[in-house]
């Protein structure tokens, strides 16, 4: 992996020329971002010792040679990449007036962020987030980055140890998986590489001598060797590639380990002339070795989302799993470089995959909710193809659920689906999919109010957006009727009128604290953004000036009452295990939801927060309804007996589904679980009250 120190950029430009044309042709705009670039980078060394400019005339290199793009705009914008980062005098304004706007917002957008002051891994998130952001707009940007990530690789043996270790994770969680989805194959597979080599450097040569031995066993030589002959006997032309799975398959990213086995270690690639021949491999190849029930894939018939076609059949020879993949030359050309051709061909993507790739990059960038790097493994998954009542093909990710299935149909079905069919069965909309199912979509009138623990069984990227989008909606409306609410508390407490937040002046007000109506100025006091006292004070200076108000107060607190236990958008503290029947209950604000906490709670005390960050919090308790199962421990009960007569004479509104014995070892007190339903928390409270004049020791929390 050691680079040279010398570059000879004479042998470059030869090099590039032989492909793009001369300085005067079509590529002229490459040929002038060159010039800056060898310009600005003049006295710049990377660590290896090479030139500087170098390496952004590299990536562009590998842009053309390894992924066929002969787009000169696209090829400026990579040469250009590092120098608004790394040379002052260079900014993006001076990119934009040299090299037009085009080039000046994909160089932007490969460009880290400067004059950070927060911590290491909010800089990286945001620089992260940036990226995104500007690929889901110029997908340009992610090539080049893509590309830039491979060369670094391909030359960091002389960064230190730590740096190159940091390096290596963040291509396995980030750019290794994007290549993947983009199906850059080849991208992927040596991205994949380089970076464990780096990360597990002992283990991943064991893993490497291994695959060496496969390739070159008598075995494997012998399967390829009756393949000819059979071939051979049929007149069929063809070319057989030994291609072993390389350190990407081995590697688990869930674990984050790099397994010394895999099911599928080798494939076995048969190129041929045409599409029909490719057929009539299948059927030779099934004839000698009968594949595995349910694992041939068409994918020439049926694509994959990112252009790629092959036949895929597997099968076991003396105890190991071979996959086969059949295809012609332009779909073994087309494989390595998925539709980035194309795209770059047509200037667009003739599916709806680019469309799907930009909305993930958006999702990316711009969902702080979301952990983009869960996100993009989950995309990186192999694909399950299920279908419609009507026979059309839908693609997911494998271990999809109903609900990633409606949302790619359409946003509003996703967003309404109750149940769905799949063949005669009736399921939940949580309900997994498997290869080959046809599913119709139940829905009803009006939004459903999903639960958020769904989204993590979600596995495509615009289900995980649009319930994110739905539970933010929910977080935002409670949000605005706390800030309603304390916000006219607070105004009566300084003897102010309520109606004063309708003087045309209260516009000025809130213009500098970022709110454009009382909607949204409700939102930022609800959600803690905008501080309360600040509020009222520039409400006195500006709205009442010269009048007489009340004393600020102090102690008490704003009250808001609740009938909701929505999960979405209030979460009951594990620190000191709040529950909503009681009395003197604080919330704290946040944009992530309504914080439950106890008075006495070590948390509230440890953050020193003013009264106006706080809020009393009750529930109207007849009107708020317990939707799901509920569980009580009772940690010592005298016998079975006892336990059975205080359950017996309970309040009515205990509905016991299970009453289950968790002690082990005979003793005088024994452990129970008392799993029931209740309507409301009027009914919880019954219960609990019931169980606390029993005497007996319990734990109780809620579910939500």
């Amino acid at each position: 992996m050691a680079a040279s120190k010398k570059f000879n950029i004479a042998a470059y430009c030869e090099r590039m020329e032989e492909i793009l044309g001369g300085q005067e042709g079509p590529a002229k705009i490459f040929w002038e971002a060159l010039s800056f670039a060898v310009s600005a980078h003049q006295d710049q060394r990377r660590k290896s010792g090479e030139v500087y400019v170098s390496h952004p005339l590299q990536v562009a290199k590998i842009l053309v040679e390894e992924l066929d793009i002969r787009d000169p705009e696209l090829l400026a914008a990579a040469v250009l990449h590092d120098t608004v980062e790394d040379v002052p005098e260079v900014t993006s304004e001076v990119i934009g007036e040299i090299f037009g706007k085009n080039i000046e917002i994909i160089v932007d957008a490969c460009t880290k962020i400067a004059n950070f002051s927060g911590d290491k891994q909010t800089f990286y998130k945001l620089v992260h987030r940036k990226l995104f952001s500007g690929a889901a707009a110029h997908l340009e940007v992610l090539l080049i980055k893509l590309a830039d990530r491979l060369h670094n690789l391909r030359t960091m043996d002389s960064m230190p140890k730590g740096k190159r270790q940091k390096i290596a994770e963040e291509t396995l969680d980030i750019y290794a998986p994007l290549a993947k989805v983009m199906g850059l194959n080849t991208v992927k597979r040596e991205l994949y590489t380089l970076a464990l080599m780096y990360k597990f450097p002992r283990q991943s040569q064991k893993v490497l001598a291994a695959i060496k031995r496969l390739q070159g066993s008598e075995e494997v030589q012998a399967i390829k060797r009756t393949l000819e002959e059979r071939l051979k006997e049929v007149w069929i032309t063809h070319e057989i590639r030994l291609n072993p799975k390389g350190l990407w398959a081995y590697f688990d990213p869930a674990q984050k380990v790099l397994h010394k086995t895999v099911a599928n270690p080798l494939e076995f690639i048969i190129v041929t002339n045409d599409v029909q021949t490719c057929y009539r491999i299948l059927g030779v190849i099934h004839q000698n070795y009968p594949p595995i029930p349910r694992t041939i894939r068409d994918f020439i018939a049926n694509p994959k989302a990112t252009g790629y076609q092959s036949l895929h059949t597997r099968a076991n020879i003396k105890g190991r799993n071979y996959l086969f993949k059949i295809r012609t030359t332009e779909m073994t050309h087309s494989s390595r470089t998925g539709l980035v051709g194309e795209w770059f061909a047509h200037k667009t993507v003739p599916t709806s995959f680019e469309v799907e790739l930009r909305e993930m990059l958006d999702i990316l960038g711009t969902d702080e909710d979301l952990s983009y790097r869960e996100m993009i493994a989950v995309s990186g998954k192999k694909a399950i193809y299920t279908y419609t009542p009507k026979g059309d093909p839908i693609e997911l990710p494998a271990r999809s659920i109903v609900l990633d299935f409606a949302f790619k149909v359409h946003t509003d079905v996703g967003k309404r689906c109750i149940k769905a069919k799949i063949g005669k069965r009736q399921v939940e909309p949580d309900a997994l999919l498997e290869d080959g199912d046809q599913v119709e979509i139940i829905c009803q009138k009006d939004p459903v109010r999903f639960e958020p623990d769904l989204q993590q069984r979600c596995q495509t990227p615009r289900a995980r957006a649009e319930l994110s989008k739905l539970f933010r909606q929910r977080r935002e409306d409670l949000a605005r009727m706390i800030g309603e609410s304390i916000l006219r508390q607070e105004l009566k407490r300084y003897g102010l009128p309520y109606e004063i937040l309708e003087k045309p002046g209260m516009a000025g007000l809130m213009a500098p604290l970022g709110a454009r109506d009382l909607s949204e100025l409700f939102l930022g006091l609800g959600e803690g953004r905008l501080r309360l006292r600040e509020l009222i004070n520039e409400i006195k200076v500006r709205l009442y000036s010269g009048k007489e108000t009340l004393e600020p107060p102090t102690g008490s607190l704003n009250r808001i009452e609740l009938a909701t236990l929505d999960p979405a958008c209030i979460k009951f503290s594990r620190c000191c295990n709040p529950v909503p029947t009681e009395k003197g209950l604080y919330g704290l604000l946040s944009e992530r939801g309504l914080s439950i906490h106890q008075k006495e709670c070590g948390t509230i005390t440890s953050l020193h927060v003013q009264r106006e960050d706080v809020v009393e919090v009750r529930w109207r308790l007849k009107e708020t309804v317990v939707p799901k199962l509920q569980t009580i421990l009772v940690l010592e009960a005298p016998s079975r007996n006892r336990l059975l007569m205080m359950l017996g004479v309970a309040p009515e509104e205990m509905k016991i589904t299970e009453i289950a014995l968790l002690s082990s070892q005979p003793s005088r007190t024994s452990a129970w679980q008392i799993n029931f339903q209740v309507d409301t928390l009027q009914g919880l409270k019954n219960i609990l009250g019931h169980l606390n004049k029993t005497g007996m020791a319990f734990e109780f929390g809620l579910e939500q």
